[in-house]
């Protein structure tokens, strides 16, 4: 028997030495790096006046090159027989087809003719048949409890008039969520299948979540029109990537057990795939159908600027008269509408299918039921016009609550407000903004990418590194920094009001209750309604923007902060206190730590929601790159809005690699990979 040699001084080195030596040339090369650019910010100026401002004939100019292939596209791209703008009209009239059926179904009823002299033969259906469809939707998804959930929903958009905006909305959400769901299912199967093509389209993904919808608001309209169609295309892009990221990771997750099964039995790889495989994937799927309703409900309002309508053209409407009473209403009708549809898709995805046995009534009666509903309320809708359509007298109103809410404490705390925005402004918001506008951009991309080889390696560090140059080199340096002031800034308060609500929430079922119920009505309410309070207490501005972006992104700092606790092993807690720690110490000590790579992916998707908002607060007079895609909107300049866009972009893809390089690594630290 022999016995294994003991290791020699120069395996013991080896072993030991290396990795202590990488790290302290790590450290070495970091401060080197640190003092060059702190030495460039103090003192380079009047030698190197191009590491601050970056020379105008050094820009690329892709803002001509994206232009000229916008014109090349509308007037000279064509596939033989047709052009490509007729091919985009052709898309256009396709998705118009089932759109038009289904807002005449719910909404204006079937008309002959066009316009205003455009006849009605055959009335929508009734208010009554809409909501005993939908609650006999929630009857059978998920017992009596949803069903009057989602019946009291619908019946809200009737009892505060909102009844027909909320229709036409609706006609698009059930429109764009089948093409969205039906394109995102197909692209997640093929990426699944050729990883190839997964690698292809993730950094077109990335930049569909982080690219401002506005940019991309120009190039649909010149291809497809003003119009509904134009709006629920520019929908699909916002909402379809998330659909397509859940199938490839739902797919990934299926047991390969069950793959091989299906082998066996001699099933071919398409019945792998449809009959075997995306059924055993069914309850994560459903949640990519939730995400794609939520996410095309948050369009709504960006939509009606399009030609979409709706209600987000009402919440669109208030803002621009500062008639903050009519906005909550048809805010809050969003959300209604927003709550029903959740609440179903999540009903529906975790029901369990039972079998269909007995009679065919039986079998079918909901549906039988549903149809009877339509019948005796169109026939009754003949004879009692209050059947078709809800009685505007007994419609309630609490706009002018909200409006008056406003005055009374524009009255009564005007000085107050006034102090605290200026507070803010002249110790906070002005002295960082000032600060980020003083740096050169090339001590920021170098720490950029320095900070991106310490947490990921070499191609995170030129991921980071090339994203940021090109932010530079094509001209959006100054406004992409104000836009981190602002984005910057916002985060930090969200992060320090969230976590600490996390915290105290995660430790108190009923508390976690009430502030659930909280983040989920924040975070359904459109983007757009959190402007009209903001700008009616401290009028336009940074502070103004500010205030909305917090309100906006608080959510996800405090849902992934109560995650984190949650998730914490409680035999580790109890381990703890089995040694005598304090309640504050297995907070700080055990917690806290443990919960870090959640909190951190927490602050990541607070970046995101912050950089969504700040698109939105060019609309109360920001000046940043949120600012530069809205005006490249209104005067239809398309690359000059892409490339802000793109800028935009860039800024949340080097946010979120790094905080997901970071949080990798603590949890590597901690031992929870």
């Amino acid at each position: 028997m022999s016995v294994p040699a003991a290791p020699s001084n120069a395996d013991a080195f080896t072993s030991n030495e290396t990795p202590p030596r990488r790290s302290a040339s790590r450290i070495l090369v970091a401060t080197i790096i640190l003092l060059a650019c702190i030495l460039l910010w103090q003192f380079g100026k009047p030698v190197a006046a191009w590491a601050f401002d970056y020379p105008r004939a050094w820009q690329i100019p892709a803002v001509r090159w994206i232009g000229n292939a916008m014109k090349w596209l509308v007037n000279e791209a064509s596939f033989g027989l047709f052009t490509f703008t007729e091919f985009t009209r052709f898309l256009a009239a396709i998705v118009d087809a089932p759109y038009r059926v289904v807002l005449s179904l719910i909404s204006t009823g079937f008309l002959s003719g066009q316009g205003s002299s455009a006849i009605q033969i055959v009335p929508p259906l009734s208010w009554i048949a809409v909501v005993a469809i939908v609650g006999l939707m929630g009857l059978y998804a998920g017992g009596r409890r949803l069903a009057i959930l989602v019946a009291a929903c619908f019946l809200f958009l009737a009892m505060f008039g909102q009844w027909k905006s909320a229709m036409i909305t609706l006609a698009s959400i059930l429109v764009a969520v089948p093409i969205g769901v039906a394109g995102g299912l197909v692209l997640g199967i093929a990426a699944y299948r050729w990883p190839a093509f997964e690698r292809a389209i993730r950094p077109v993904l990335d930049l569909m979540q982080t690219m401002p919808v506005f940019a991309y608001l120009v190039p649909i309209l010149v291809l497809f029109g003003f119009g509904p169609v134009a709006a629920i295309v520019a929908t699909l892009i916002y909402a379809m990537p998330p659909m397509i990221r859940i199938t490839v990771l739902a797919l990934n997750g299926v047991p390969a057990e069950v793959r091989d099964l299906g082998r066996m039995v001699g099933c071919t790889r398409r019945q792998i795939t449809w009959r075997i495989m995306v059924p055993s994937a069914k309850e994560s799927l459903m949640v990519g159908v939730n995400q794609v309703i939520m996410l095309s409900l948050n369009m709504v309002i960006i939509a009606s600027m399009i030609g979409a309508g709706g209600l987000g053209f009402d919440v669109l409407s208030a803002l621009r008269r500062l008639d903050i009473g009519a906005g909550m209403e048809a805010g809050f009708a969003i959300v209604a509408l927003a709550i029903a549809l959740d609440r179903l898709s999540q009903a529906f995805a975790s029901r369990t299918a039972q079998s269909h046995t007995g009679a065919w009534h039986l079998r079918h009666a909901y549906t039988i039921a549903a149809l009877a509903f339509v019948a005796i309320t169109a026939i009754a809708g003949l004879v009692i016009p209050a059947v078709q359509t809800y009685p505007a007298a007994y419609q309630l109103s609490t706009g002018d609550f909200w409006s008056n809410v406003v005055r009374w404490i524009n009255i009564n705390y005007f000085d107050t407000l006034e102090g605290l925005k200026n507070a803010v402004l002249l110790n906070i918001l002005i002295p960082f903004k000032r600060f980020l506008l003083g740096l050169p951009w090339l001590g920021v991309v170098a720490l950029l990418a320095l900070a991106g080889h310490v947490l990921g390696g070499l191609r995170l560090a030129l991921l980071v590194g090339t994203l940021a140059f090109l932010i530079v080199a094509t001209g959006q340096w100054e406004n992409a920094m104000v836009t981190v002031y602002l984005c910057g800034v916002s985060v930090l308060f969200a992060c320090l009001i969230g976590v600490p609500v996390g915290i105290m929430a995660a430790e108190r079922d009923r508390l976690w209750g009430f502030v659930r119920v909280v983040i989920d009505t924040l975070q359904t309410l459109p983007s757009f309604v959190y402007l009209m309070p903001a700008v009616m207490l401290f009028r336009v501005g940074d502070f103004t923007a500010m205030l909305a972006v917090v309100a906006y992104a608080i959510a996800p700092s405090i849902r992934y902060t109560v995650l984190g606790l949650q998730r914490v092993d409680p035999r580790l807690v109890e381990a703890a206190r089995a040694m005598g720690a304090t309640r504050r110490q297995i907070l700080t000590k055990v917690k806290l730590k443990l919960a870090l790579p959640e909190i951190m992916l927490g602050i990541n998707q607070t970046i995101m929601f912050a950089l969504s908002m700040l698109v939105i607060t060019a609309l109360v007079g920001t000046r940043d790159l949120g600012q530069e895609v809205y005006v490249a909107l209104t005067k239809a300049d398309t690359g000059r809005g892409l490339v802000a866009g793109l800028a935009v972009a860039f800024i949340a893809i080097i946010a979120d690699r790094l905080i997901s390089a970071g949080a990798a690594r603590t949890k590597a630290r901690l031992g929870l990979v």
